[in-house]
This record gives structure tokens, sequence and C-alpha cells, in this order.
């Protein structure tokens, strides 16, 4: 095999269609000795220079899947054409224009073209939106530059950096470890393997796979443990992870919101060609032009789609989104507000949330319960040249005033890491003694099991007998019932020795407690009493032990009567688990792995559940949940496994986040509740009417601008107001509601369409454009009223509409009124309306008005009193109008 210089010109080649340069890898890198590949790579081991990196940066592109940045606004204007009715509509109107009726053709061409420019506006900047609000999450990678250690972007690094990776990191390259200590990467993404594979310097074969190659690192996997120093050498789209990323890639489960979006959309396709198909053929049947024929279906096709309703669940959305980003709820995926309004259970740790999340260490003492200083320096040495996972113990250990005590008379030999297995971290420091001192901090039960000696107030070691473990173990428990976070701290000499591993921790001295005491946050009672307002319980599930969890409980007014520990949950089966995880207030002494069997269990009881975490085994359960949520300070898998990432970790931010995911989801259902309710009405009597009258009841045009006018009001629905009752309790689709709340409107609408056409026929005696004008009227009118009636489950006058919709709705009832007056109305087929016609008109519309509200409280009250029905699991937030049920 050559070895010879990298030549880092050619890493500009291009592939076709991509904008990132396709970078050739030395051949099997994993194999060359570091100094080598470092030579290769013209970089050093203390990282590129910043003008070094900015060069390659432009040269080679971000480190990224992909350049793109999202559609752009052409492909969106674009997309906006490849709906069948809008491309079925276009042939229409060529055709039209083919066979002489070319003014018919302009102006379908027009409404159509208006109806695209309406949609891609709201899509366009909705997705803009969405985009400016993923950069306000970006992941960072800490790399060394000009010989220092920098926080970067992600999407920064190139290859030659150096990037420092540690518990927790979702590692951002594909590289070559230099430098490690107890580095295990769990690379499940990429090999499925499911435990940790121990990382180091060195080569592998040229013909290892991912799995053998013990001394790579790629993009995509995560650190469980240690610490590394990694060159980069792939990133972007030359990365393994990049290679199979289609494979990879997440399948996230359809939510209940959007499976009943499908079904409802398979319910109005059937609809929509049972009567075009039977209205094309009868008017055929009845002697009437083709063409005439088949725009009058197809406009009817048009006018019982809701085929604003995919803009409309984007606006509503991005709208939402950029509410909730402004009260400190971020969203990584659109779908989850639909989860997060639909949540009724809550799983959370209890640091940070239920306490302030600052914790102070309140007590250094020795095995006898007394202060001590050398627990104290011990402590601090532990926390403070440790270079692991960063965590809150630490940081409150290392901001603890020392008083004379001086660790400058210690220098660091040795870490052993801490992991979720010893639950230990260990640091071995070198006196002026020559002595090697390790000193060992973890939970107390981790530390007793590696302990054989105790050491007393003198400094001298003694046997730890069963009476001095049973001690222990009572101050302990007293401790942590009085709220107190209770760790272990041990010791041992050792002489000689430079080298040390987890087998070194052995027959140490148990030497003292450390106290921390982290107080219930300020208002979190009232935060959860907000939450149970709004139907979402929440249980706690904890690493800590259930003396500490109880206690808390108690004082921010959980209950805790019933408490699951890890132990008794190991010894359940599924089905045991299923059976009792419901009834469990408190989930104590949790191993991390399983927090997802338990996530899964309340799932199977069929709550939709919330899980937040921020650690790095937390990512399953957040996974596992129905809404992952996480925070901006969380470890990168925990960020990257979240749908939701709150900015500041409280749980009133959450609440808050709630309301507006519930205010979205109301908003966009009732989006549909119009569709299905005088839409659907409209065009049922209008094919009815096209079979019995002996003219058309409105011209395709008609219809077309029916359609179109009635739509504006809509695009406004995103920012309506909605019911504080609304707020209350999650919400579920239920598609055979909307299947009753369809059929309900659908026969009022269309019965006093049966009294407008007696009016006009019998009454009136409307001639054909006078009738087809008047239609247009009433018809649209209608479709105005209704919009106010259903937006809201109270009574309209009420509930007041956002201004925005108000005054287009009004607005557009002016338009509605003064059409056949204007000079354009002879393009449409419209006629000037008589006087008492058009009184006539507002008079069947009051009445419908009043027909429809009645009809509303009677379906409401009805569906309230069938909502007791069992919930299953994986629904999601209905509207706070029209097709749901609580």
């Amino acid at each position: 095999m050559s070895i010879g210089k990298i030549d880092l010109a050619r890493h500009s080649r291009y592939e076709a269609g991509d904008t990132q340069p396709a970078r050739r890898l030395p051949d099997a890198y994993w194999s060359l000795d570091a100094g080598q590949l470092v030579k290769q790579l013209q970089t050093s081991k203390s990282g590129l220079s910043g003008a070094d990196a900015a060069a390659r940066l432009a040269k080679f592109g971000r480190n990224t899947l992909t350049s793109r940045s999202g559609r752009s606004a052409a492909a969106v204007f674009a997309g906006q054409f490849r709906s069948p009715l809008v491309l079925i509509l276009i042939f229409a109107a060529t055709v039209s224009g083919f066979v002489g009726e070319g003014n018919e053709a302009a102006i379908i061409g027009v409404i159509v073209l208006a109806s695209c420019i309406l949609s891609f506006t709201q899509e366009y900047g909705a997705s803009r939106a969405m985009e400016a609000l993923q950069q306000r999450i970006s992941r960072k990678a800490s790399v060394l530059r000009d010989g220092f250690e920098r926080s970067i972007d992600a999407q920064d690094i190139v290859p030659g950096d150096v990037v420092s990776l540690s518990a927790g990191n979702l590692i951002p390259v594909d590289g070559v470890v230099l430098e490690s200590q107890d580095f295990n990467v769990s690379e499940a993404v990429l090999t499925g393997e499911t435990f940790p594979v121990m990382k180091s310097a060195g080569r592998s074969a040229p013909e290892a796979g991912i799995a053998q190659r013990v001394n790579a690192v790629f993009t995509g996997t995560s650190v469980r443990s240690g610490t590394a120093r990694v060159l980069a050498v792939a990133t972007g789209s030359t990365t393994e992870f990049a290679l199979i990323a289609s494979a990879l890639e997440r399948r996230i489960p359809e939510t209940g919101f959007a499976r009943g979006i499908r079904q409802f959309g398979y319910l109005m396709t059937e609809i929509m060609l049972a009567i075009v198909i039977v209205v094309f053929f009868a008017n055929l049947m009845l002697g009437r032009p083709l063409i005439e024929s088949l725009l009058f279906s197809l406009a009817l096709a048009v006018g019982l789609t809701p085929e604003l309703l995919p803009a409309i669940i984007s606006v509503t959305l991005a709208r939402g989104a950029r509410t909730m980003a402004a009260g400190g709820v971020i969203v990584r995926r659109l779908d989850a507000i639909e989860n997060l309004g639909s949540m009724d259970l809550l799983c959370t740790d209890k640091t940070g949330t239920l306490t302030e999340g600052v914790i102070h260490l309140d007590g250094c003492l020795d095995v006898e319960g007394n202060p001590s200083g050398s627990i104290l320096l011990w402590a601090h040495l532990n926390a403070t040249l440790q270079t692991g996972l960063k965590n809150p113990l630490d940081e409150a250990i290392a901001t603890t005033p020392l008083g004379d005590l001086d660790p400058s008379a210690f220098t660091k030999v040795e870490e052993i890491p801490y992991d979720f297995i010893r639950k230990r971290l260990s640091v071995v420091v070198l006196n002026n003694k020559a002595e090697r001192l390790l000193i060992s901090k973890g939970a107390v039960q981790n530390i007793l099991e590696v302990c054989d000696f105790v050491l007393g107030a003198d400094g001298q070691l003694g046997p730890l007998d069963d009476r001095q473990r049973a001690a222990i173990d009572d101050k302990f428990r007293r401790w942590s019932a009085q709220g107190y976070r209770v760790l272990a701290l041990a010791v041992r000499r050792f002489v000689g020795q430079s080298k040390f591993t987890r087998s070194d921790e052995c027959a140490l001295g148990f030497a003292g407690f450390l106290l921390f005491l982290d107080p219930p946050k300020q208002g979190v009672k009232e935060t959860l009493s907000a939450l149970a307002r709004r139907g979402i319980a929440v249980k706690v599930i904890s690493g800590d032990n259930r003396y500490v969890a109880a206690h808390l409980a108690q004082a921010v007014g959980l209950r805790a009567d019933k408490i699951m520990t890890g132990e008794d949950l190991s010894k359940l089966t599924k089905n045991g688990l299923f059976a009792s995880v419901g009834a469990t207030d408190l989930f104590v002494e949790i191993d991390p792995n399983q927090k997802e069997r338990i996530v899964e269990a309340l799932r199977r009881n069929g709550h939709v559940v919330g899980y937040l975490g921020d650690g790095i085994n937390d990512a399953p359960a957040l996974h596992e949940a129905d809404i992952g949520i996480s925070v901006d300070t969380a470890v990168d898998v925990a960020r990257e496994a979240a749908d939701i990432i709150l900015l500041k970790r409280d749980l009133a931010v959450l609440v808050r986040g709630v309301d507006d995911g519930r205010k979205t989801f109301a908003n966009t259902m009732k989006y549909i509740s119009i569709t299905t309710s005088a839409n659907f009405g409209n065009m049922i009597s209008m094919a009815a009417a096209s079979l019995v009258l002996p003219f058309l009841p409105l011209l395709a045009k008609q219809i077309l601008l029916n359609n179109f006018l009635s739509d504006i009001p809509a695009l406004s629905i995103a920012g309506d107001n909605v019911d504080a009752d609304q707020l209350r309790r999650p919400r579920h689709w239920d598609i055979h509601f909307v299947r009753r709340f369809m059929i309900s409107f659908g026969l009022v609408s269309s019965l006093f369409d049966f009294v407008t056409f007696a009016f006009l026929l019998l009454i009136v005696h409307a001639a054909v454009t006078t009738f087809q004008t008047a239609w247009f009227v009433e018809s649209l009118l209608t479709q105005l009223s209704i919009l106010l009636i259903v937006r809201t489950q109270k009574a309209f006058w009420v509930s007041h509409p956002s201004r925005l919709l108000a005054g287009l709705t009004l607005g557009i009832a002016v338009v509605a009124v003064l059409v056949p007056y204007s000079p354009f109305a002879p393009w449409f087929g419209f006629v000037a309306l008589p006087l008492p016609v058009l009184v006539g008109l507002v008079g069947i519309t009051a009445l419908y008005v009043v027909a429809s509200e009645l009809t509303k409280r009677w379906l409401f009250d009805k569906g309230s009193r069938g909502s007791a029905r069992p919930k299953t699991a994986k629904k999601v937030a209905a509207p706070a109008s029209g097709p749901e049920k609580a």
C-alpha cells in the first residue's frame, strides 16, 4: 500500500449534483500510524491554525450530510402545482381554450394561479421561519485551534481538526483516536451492537470492518464514558454515516393527528370521486355539453377538497413554533407540537425540574458524621481534576470555599472516569510525600462495594465490619430522609505504581460523606397544579434513593404512597410492569436502561407520554416517549433524541408550551371543521341540483371563485383566539366524530340550500343568471357564517375571533354582496340582484346561523357524554372545536 502525501487539492473533486466537494480519503486510514496520518493531513496533534481551518472550510464545505439549507422558493412554488386537483384543473382549462372557451379558460387559470400563490406565500414563509428556529439549537464541538481548545459549531469542523470528546458527546466526524482514557463509544447506530466498544489509539487491520476498527470513531455514534482526542479524517458527505444515511434514518412513528389527517383525506377523496363521477355522467346523460359538464364536475371536486389544508397546517405549526420559541420552547420536529398538546403524562427526573437545580455542598463529614477538612480537600481534588462528563455535583464541590486547605500541593497522575455501571469516579493524585492517593467518589452503596476498610478520625485504617456498614447505612438513610443527596468518598494510597485502571478500585478505605442540598424550586407546587388542571399527571423517574425522592415528592405536593425501585422493576416481566406501572407514584434508584421500559409500559397503558431528560442514558427513553423533551444545556445525545428543546429547565416553560401546542392544533382543526360543514353541504346541494334543474346551479368559474374567496379568511385561522376551556385537557382525533360532524352540518347546510332554491324558483321566479348569482352570494355568506360558528364550542357571540379573522370574514362578506354590482360581474356570469332577493338571502342566512348554532350545541353535548371511552396510545391533540373528542 502506497503511503504518500495526500493531495489536498484532489479533495475538491465534485460529484454530480453536489455543492460540497467530495473528498478522497486516505486508503484504510485506520491502519496507518497516527504520526503518518497527521503528516498526510498536513496538520499536527495540537490542531489546525484558525486561518488554515477557515481555508479548508471554504474548500471542503461544511460538516453536514447535505449542503442544502432548505427548499428554494422556486421549488416550493412549483410544488403547489403538483396537486392532482390543480393539474386536472389546468388540463381542463387548457381543453376549454382549445375548444373556443378562451374566456372561461383564462378565468379558471387566474383563480388557480391565485390559489397557488396564496398557498406558496404561506408555506414558504413557514419553512423559512422553521430554519431560523433550528439555528438556535445548533450543535457545538470542542476542537484544538491555534493550540487552544475552543468551542465551535460542529458544522465547521474540517479534516485535520483535533476534536476533544467526553461522555455524552455525539461524535461529529470520522477519525482516529490520538489519545484516550477509558473511552467507550456506542456504535449501535452503525453496527447494531448494543454494548459500548472500548476505543484507544493504535492501528487496525486494513480489511477491518467498522465494528473491528478499535482505533477509529464515526459520525453519529456517541461517547458513553471516558475522554479522548480524535483526529478528524472524514467530514460531511464522506463519512460512513453519510454513506448509509438513508438506511439509518430513524423512522418517526406516525402521530395520531397525522394519521387522522390521512384518514380524513381518504374520506374526502372517496366522497369526491363518487360525486364527481356521478355528476359528470348524469350531466352528459341530460344532454349538456361535454366541456361544461367536465368543468362543473371538477369545480365541484375543488369545492369539496380542503386544498389549502397543507398550507394551513404548515402556517399554523410554524406560527405555533415561533410562539413557543418566544416562550422558551424550541420545536425540533413540527409534528411534535401535536403530541405535546395531547400529552397526559409527564415523566421527569427531579433535579432542575422539581428542584432549583443549583446544588449546594452542605456538608463534608467523616465516618462519624463530623465536619472534616480532609474530606472537603479530597472531594475538591476529585471534582476539579476530572475531565469527563460535567455535572452539577462536581460544580458544587468546586465552588465551595476551601479556607486554609491547599490543593496546589497535589498533582494529577491518572483518572478513572465515571460510568453508569460502577457509578464511581476516581482520580489519582501525587502528594508532596511522593505518595499516590486514589480518591474515589460515588453513590454510597457503590463506594461501599469496593471498601474493605474504614478511615477513622485519627487518619488510621480499620476493618470495615458489619456494624460499621450498618452505621453508615443508617446515616445515609437519615440524611436522605431529610432531603440530602448523599455521596461517599473513599481513598487508597499507592507507592511506586504509575498506571491505574478500574481494577485498582478495590480495598479502599471508606473516608466519609458529602451532603448536597437541592431545595424544591420556588413555585413548583403551583406549576404542578397547573399541569394537573390541564389533565397532565407527573411521575418522577430518578436514580436517587427512595428517601430523597419521597421527601421531595411530599414537599412539592406529589403523591409518594407507592414507590417502585430499580431492584423491584428488574424482577418484573413486561406484563407485570404493564400491570403495576400505572399505580406507581415514584420510580427510584432506577438504572438508566430501565427508563425506557417504564415509558414503554406507560404508553401501553394508553397514556400519551412526555419524557423530560438531559443525560446520556436518557436518549432511549426520549426516543420511546410520544414526546421527547430536553433542555438546551443537555448532552448532545439527549438533545438529538428530543422533539422539543426547553431553553430553560423549568416546568413553567413546559406549561406554556403545552398551551401553545393545544392552541396551534385547535386552530389547525378549525379549517377541517369549516371544510366538513358548509362547504360539504353546498357541494352536495349543487350536485343534486344539477341533476334536477334544467341548467347548472353554478358555473365552474363561479364555484372556483366561491372556493377561492372563502379560503382567504381561513388563512388567518393560525392566529385565531382559542377558548380557555379548550386548553384544560388533552384531546384526541376521532375520525368517527369527523363523519358525524360532516353529516350533521352538511345536512343543515343542504336543507337551507334547498330552502334557497325554493325561494328563488317558486317565490322570486328567478332567471338562470339571477339564480346562479343569488346562490353564489348565499353560498358564500353561509360558508363565512359557519366559520365563525364552528371555530368555538361556545355560542359564537360569546367567543370572540381574532381581529384579523373577523376583519377578513366581514370584508369577504361585503365582497360577496357587492360582486354582482361590480364592473367585472359579467366575466363570471353575474347580474345585479333586486333588493327583495338580497333581503331574502340575508334572512335565509340568518335562519341558517341559528340552526347551525343549535346543531353545534347538540353535537358537542352528545360528544361530551360519549367521551368517557378508554383512550388508546399514541393519540394526539384535538382541535378547539370541530372533529375531536376529549
